[in-house]
């Protein structure tokens, strides 16, 4: 049967339930100007150090060819940035680095501007929302977010905690559904299909809007965990012939280029269709955003820059770029 844990457990992993966080006094570009600070404060000079005034010549381009690889941003995406800047410079003389930025500022727009697409829940009633990832990426805690984003747009949520694996989650999700006012569907044991086949069936009796269903953090090599979340997918299918209606992975930004095999294990294993990209926070580098545009291009749904349960927020390409090279509003 399936019911509610009353106690939440102690704990102090990245799944943890955030306290209220002060940025909320912040707009939403300050908290993502300051989630990307380590980007543009690379060591030997960030993007806005190094792209001030100075004269555009070839040992500019070595040194951001640089500081775009320990931005994560990948050999591909590095290489053709700096093509592209290269010839603008050589064609167009341009003068400074300043117009060099603007430069990289479009090019690095256009090769992210694909990974923007906002999740549309229309069409389902209840849209089932299933969430993978590895223990540590952020997963429960994006989910109890996730949860509050969509009631502030007036919809009804239900909880599932199919994490029947890491033995505090179903306590932590409980927690965010006490928080967030929403129900949590779990059982003291059982598998995750058990606990989420519950779920959908009661959203369906209760006409709840959204479905968010957890399950167990794996690692991409363990093929016979990975399995058990293929499962998982294949019960939401029987419950809902349609369902699930978006499969989101949740990525900690700080794993820089494993991001990129997480995705492509996760896909094969259950059918990624989005991402949520979490920890943006001023330890992660943001330029793994457009090596996975180029790598494996999944809509990128969410990004998330802090602790406080209004940090994570729909991807906005333009809003993205312009925060990664400090560029003034209405400046781009």
């Amino acid at each position: 049967m399936f019911g509610f844990s009353k106690k939440p457990a102690p704990h102090t992993d990245s799944d943890s339930v955030p306290p209220q966080s002060p940025s909320n006094k912040r707009s939403w570009t300050e908290r993502l100007k300051a989630g990307l600070s380590r980007t543009r404060q690379q060591i030997g000079g960030g993007l806005a150090n190094l792209l001030g005034l100075r004269k555009i010549d070839e040992n500019l381009l070595e040194e951001l060819e640089s500081t775009l690889l320990m931005a994560d941003c990948g050999v591909d995406v590095t290489q053709r940035l700096i093509d592209e800047a290269r010839t603008r410079w050589k064609k167009e003389h341009l003068e400074n680095a300043d117009q060099l930025r603007q430069t990289l500022h479009g090019a690095l727009l256009n090769i992210i501007a694909p990974l923007e697409a906002p999740l549309n829940t229309v069409g389902h009633k209840p849209f089932i929302i299933m969430l993978a990832g590895v223990n540590g990426s952020g997963k429960t805690t994006s989910i109890g977010k996730l949860a509050k984003y969509f009631q502030d747009q007036g919809k009804s949520v239900l909880l599932a905690a199919g994490d029947t694996f890491r033995a505090a989650a179903r306590e932590q999700l409980t927690a965010w559904g006490e928080r967030n006012g929403v129900t949590v569907i779990a059982q003291e044991s059982g598998d995750a299909a058990a606990v989420i086949f519950d779920a959908v069936n009661a959203a369906r009796a209760r006409g709840i809007d959204i479905v968010l269903a957890d399950t167990a953090g794996r690692l991409p090599t363990q093929l016979h965990l990975m399995e058990e979340i293929a499962k998982v997918r294949r019960v939401i299918a029987k419950t809902d012939p349609t369902g699930p209606h978006e499969v989101l992975l949740v990525l900690d930004a700080n794993i820089g280029q494993n991001a990129l095999a997480q995705v492509k294990a996760f896909d094969a294993a259950v059918g990624v269709t989005g991402l949520v990209l979490t920890k943006l926070d001023g330890t992660a580098k943001g330029g793994v955003v457009a090596a996975i545009a180029r790598q494996c291009p999944k809509p990128l749904r969410f990004i998330g820059v802090g602790e406080g349960i209004d940090d994570l927020q729909p991807f906005l390409a333009h809003e993205f770029v312009d925060a990664l090279f400090d560029m003034p509003d209405g400046k781009t």
